[in-house]
């Protein structure tokens, strides 16, 4: 008798979890299809139902860290879920249960019920409409204006490329934006033109580099094509060119935009021009720089402490993270440089998170700031942690860390793709191979994608060049080399 009960029992209980298992699956797929996929999955894995009762379902959630977040941003969001799918029920609570990491058979494979969508050629990317066979760069969806964070360092420059957005062609023509690296002016270039398409979406908008230029340049030279080329530049709505101030010792190139320049503004076109430093700074022609100065001019530089707070903030939220306020304050108080070393420390602490579920904290961070070499003044001591035990630097730890540091994938650094936020992280990654590593140039063009030995040398080249006459990149290489143990 007693075994016929027990069996009867453990029959009700499968039962129970395999109708649980099935009304929390039918509520995953409505969750999906309302959060981004990261979230989804960085949220909802490993979770289950544990229990019902009446009209309240318990969640079980495998970290005591992920509750509170939970609890502020997805709670009413599962139990509008939930009552899609049952509507009798109408609450949720939740309930920590640490077996749920380590037990597959308790909870739903989520990649394995919701896999990742085919991916595009270039995931993420809004394809610009150019002009017929006019190469250029694509605008990533993630820059827009509104998201764009202002402060007193930039509320000009904001304002106005929100003016060339809702006015292409106007006063603001040409519109010239200067400032050091990493401080946002890609994003307001590249918001500009998302911006300008979300108005006028048959807009021939073209977002390029003078690099990018230089090269469609020298090929239509070299084809004998350069009619081509002008009609095919002379004929968009809105030119932005990124990072004008390496046009310099390049006659003929300049030559040319001088004179596409010339035609676009007289036509009453837009063009949106990025640099280093103002107009008269630049080591270009005369008449181009005139040509410059007569539009609007706005700086770009480092942030405040307020701004660089507004910052992380907003990027907290957009990665989802919960992160205490108290972190963030530390962050932004020790990172007084650029945004992208900010959004640089933030993303190693989502990495953190997301590989050791290891919520980020003033001590983590502070760990992650001098292997970095961004923070000199917090000490060993103050924050607790042992100096790890250094080892030796691979060839692949160099792609890894130059892969995280230029936010680009090592599948790109050892790619065909030669558009300048890849050629340059891949152009440095060489050089620190040959120099700190002693790498020889036929091993490295191997690792980077089967490369000639030239290429290979011509990279290093340049990075030995521009080591030596630009700050930024000299900045760059030390901290590279510094967090690696190179130096």
């Amino acid at each position: 008798m007693t075994s016929s009960v027990s069996s009867s029992s453990a029959t009700a209980t499968a039962s129970s979890t395999e109708n649980h298992n099935e009304l929390w699956l039918e509520t995953l797929k409505k969750l999906e299809s309302k959060l981004q996929r990261s979230a989804f999955i960085t949220w909802f894995r490993d979770t289950t139902i544990l229990g019902r009762e009446e009209g309240k379902i318990i969640i079980g959630l495998p970290l005591a860290t992920v509750m509170n977040w939970h609890i502020e941003r997805y709670q009413s969001l599962t139990v509008e879920a939930l009552k899609e799918v049952d509507s009798k029920i109408s609450q949720v609570v939740y309930k920590v249960d640490g077996g749920l990491k380590d037990n597959a058979e308790r909870t739903i494979n989520i990649l394995d019920h919701f896999p990742e969508q085919r991916k595009r050629k270039l995931p993420g990317k809004q394809e610009v409409r150019m002009a017929e066979g006019l190469t250029s760069k694509v605008l990533n969806p993630r820059y827009l204006i509104e998201k764009f964070v202002v402060g007193s360092n930039n509320r000009l420059a904001q304002a106005a490329c929100s003016a060339v957005a809702n006015n292409p062609g106007g006063k603001y023509n040409p519109l010239f934006l200067y400032g050091g690296v990493g401080l946002g002016k890609t994003h307001l270039l590249q918001g500009t033109g998302n911006a300008i398409l979300q108005k006028n979406p048959r807009a021939v908008v073209v977002y390029t580099t003078s690099e990018d230029f230089t090269n469609q340049v020298v090929e239509a030279i070299r084809m004998q094509k350069m009619e081509q080329l002008r009609k095919r530049y002379r004929q968009v709505d809105v030119l932005i060119v990124d990072d004008i101030q390496f046009l310099a010792k390049k006659e003929r190139t300049q030559e040319e935009f001088f004179h596409t320049f010339n035609t676009l503004y007289e036509a009453g076109k837009q063009v949106i021009i990025s640099s280093d430093r103002p107009p008269d700074e630049l080591q270009l022609e005369d008449r181009l720089v005139s040509r410059f100065e007569r539009g609007m001019i706005a700086d770009v530089s480092e942030p405040d402490y307020e701004t660089r707070l507004a910052i992380l903030q907003e990027k907290a939220q957009d990665y989802e993270l919960f992160i205490d306020q108290s972190v963030l304050q530390f962050i932004a108080e020790h990172t007084t440089k650029n945004v992208r070393e900010l959004e640089g420390i933030l993303m190693q602490a989502v990495a953190q998170y997301e590989l050791e579920q290891r919520m980020p904290t003033i001590k983590s961070i502070a760990e992650i700031m001098r292997k970095l070499n961004k923070d000199p003044h917090v000490q060993e001591e103050e924050v607790g942690f042992e100096v790890p035990e250094k080892k030796r630097s691979t060839l692949q730890d160099v792609m890894e860390l130059v892969s995280k540091y230029y936010s680009v994938s090592i599948d790109d650094l050892v790619g065909k793709s030669r558009v300048r936020e890849v050629l340059m992280p891949r152009q440095v990654a060489m050089y620190i191979g040959k120099k700190y590593l002693s790498i020889s140039f036929v091993r490295l063009g191997e690792a980077f994608g089967n490369r000639d030995h030239t290429t290979v040398m011509n990279a290093c080249e340049k990075i030995d060049r521009c080591s030596q006459s630009d700050h930024n990149v000299l900045r760059e290489v030390h901290t590279l080399t510094t967090e690696l143990g190179l130096r």
